[in-house]
């Protein structure tokens, strides 16, 4: 009489599915570190990696009569828990887990957001004094990302016609702000 360490996990497979529910243990056995191990990993959680080696193990305990004994168990028990793992990263996104004994940069550059509100002043500063025929496509250009077509639809032009005025805003921008630029210093 073999024991089951000494079956592959196909066999195991096998006597599992034609009625010896108990040798599912050796399964579970086999496969419980490396799939926390992989699943810890994946979801960078050691808990939420336990629960995944659950999932997987109880999914694949359920489906286990539709495993093919012609193929690699730990394949189709690593793509379970890979699939349960990236279910649950995909319903947790939005929820950023952090380590408390981390010091965390804010990611915050002072600085840089300054400039950057600088920048956007100047801009509406230099788009304000643009005559309402050009600022209107540029806006919608680069503001509200829109397609030339898109444009073209909302204000009833042609397209052609919705280039150039595109092409003067920029030229008329430029010389603007480069005035504007001048009387400041």
């Amino acid at each position: 009489m073999t024991t089951a360490s000494s079956k592959t996990d196909e066999e195991l497979v096998e006597a599992v599915c034609a009625g010896d529910k108990q040798l599912y243990e050796e399964i579970i056995n086999r496969y419980q570190n490396k799939l926390h191990r992989y699943a810890t990993y994946l979801t960078n959680d050691d808990q939420v990696g336990s629960d995944v080696v659950q999932n997987a193990f109880i999914k694949a305990y359920i489906n286990l009569n539709s495993f093919n004994t012609q193929k690699k168990f730990s394949s189709w028990i690593y793509r379970i828990a890979h699939n349960e793992a990236i279910n649950i990263l995909q319903k947790n996104k939005n929820q950023i887990q952090l380590n408390e004994q981390v010091d965390y940069d804010s990611g915050q550059d002072l600085e840089e957001d300054f400039i950057k509100k600088e920048i956007v002043e100047r801009t509406n500063n230099c788009l304000d004094q643009m005559p309402l025929k050009y600022k209107v496509p540029l806006s919608l250009y680069y503001l509200e990302e829109k397609s030339y077509e898109e444009i073209s639809d909302i204000l009833r032009l042609p397209t052609s016609t919705i280039g150039t005025r595109i092409s003067r805003a920029k030229k008329i921008m430029k010389a603007l702000c480069q005035k504007n630029q001048n009387q400041k210093q």
